[in-house]
């Protein structure tokens, strides 16, 4: 049977859809390393410090398990979670080595970012590692800090992706004080002069005017996250603010905060309706997020916001900046739609009508 030329096309492209589609099937480390027992004490951290999801929505990466006992030693330090989650992101490689690349590095040596760098906590290369090719068949990593000394050895692979995602097993935990230090706690962290420090001073201090503050103070520990108008964007609004009852001064103030914490990476990957911490029972007070790639958005029926920043991304705490005010329906109405145009009469369609103001439509004009 001969198929049409668009019949063939259709097929062909149909054909480049499903491949395209299989090739960025986004991977899951914690389905990955549920296949290997030796690193469920691993794998359970990842879900834990909230790093599996992070680690999801990244490409170009490797994650350096360690078995059970590696894990053990880590936990006898007795660390935060805070600090754990430094550590384990210390061991996620923004780079792609496979078990063939770790071998075949150029001029034996190379140096990786982690995820440790990224967040902004490490201080000069300490969030940086270093993968050397020894003699023997072995591969060392290091801290880039720590005087050259490679303090782990590459055991083996676990499952490869290319180029997406590399998991392979090393020897132990890489140490590292920075990364190990004591992390204050989201509880001990002052809300309001962290925002004042970052441009969204003016949001802070009319925070510290109203009862919102204990509400956002209590839910921290829970799980919290905060979307902080940026100072011009709140200033802006300070008119409308004062015009409102208290009770809607601090649903509004409310209204800008979730309690349950949500990285950026899962507010891209779970769009929807969020309730927040303004939610009281038929009051709904939600808004809907909505992403368009890396572009996160918020929407109520009155505005549409953005996320600009991230101020802290901590669980079980997370503070975005966003361009503009959060307005709840509850509190502010839509701009009306503005009305169409009345469609003309009969009488003013008619010839008649139109003579007598002095314009004849062309259907009516004889040759």
């Amino acid at each position: 049977m001969e198929l049409r030329p668009e019949a063939a096309g259709t097929i062909v492209l149909s054909i480049l859809v499903l491949l395209l589609s299989c090739s960025t099937e986004a991977h899951n480390i914690t389905r990955i390393l549920a296949k290997f027992p030796e690193c469920s004490t691993f794998n359970h951290y990842l879900t834990l410090t909230h790093l599996a999801p992070e680690i999801n929505t990244r490409q170009t990466i490797t994650v350096c398990a360690v078995d059970n006992a590696g894990m053990a030693d880590l936990l006898s330090k007795q660390l935060s979670i805070y600090a754990i989650k430094n550590v384990l992101s210390f061991h996620v490689l923004l780079d792609y080595f496979g078990a063939k690349k770790l071998h075949q590095i150029t001029n034996g040596t190379a140096l990786a970012a982690t995820m440790f760098q990224a967040t902004g906590s490490a201080p000069g290369s300490s969030g940086f590692v270093n993968i050397t090719d020894l003699s023997g068949g072995k591969v060392g990593f290091g801290a880039e800090d720590n005087g050259g000394n490679l303090d782990a050895t590459f055991v083996k692979s676990l499952e490869e992706i290319p180029y997406n995602i590399s998991v392979i097993q090393i020897s132990n935990i890489l140490p590292s004080p920075e990364a190990e230090a004591p992390t204050p706690g989201p509880s001990q962290m002052n809300l309001t002069a962290m925002m004042s420090a970052h441009g969204c001073k003016v949001f802070a201090e009319t925070l510290l005017t109203s009862d919102a503050e204990k509400t956002f103070d209590d839910n921290v520990d829970g799980g919290l996250t905060v979307f902080c108008p940026a100072d011009d964007a709140f200033k802006n609004f300070l008119p409308k603010y004062k015009n409102l009852t208290a009770a809607g001064k601090q649903a509004v103030l409310e209204y800008h905060g979730v309690p349950v914490y949500q990285s950026l990476s899962t507010l891209k990957s779970n769009n929807g309706l969020m309730n927040t911490l303004a939610t009281d029972g038929a009051n709904k007070y939600d808004f809907t997020v909505q992403n368009d790639g890396e572009a996160v958005t918020l929407k109520t029926k009155i505005v549409t916001v953005k996320i600009t920043g991230t101020l802290l991304d901590q669980q079980p705490l997370a503070i975005f900046t966003i361009d503009k005010v959060l307005l709840p329906e509850e509190l502010f109405k839509a701009a009306p739609t503005p009305a169409p145009a009345p469609a003309p009469t009969a009488d003013a369609l008619s010839p008649k009508s139109a003579k007598a103001k002095g314009f004849v439509p062309a259907d009516f004009v004889r040759l």
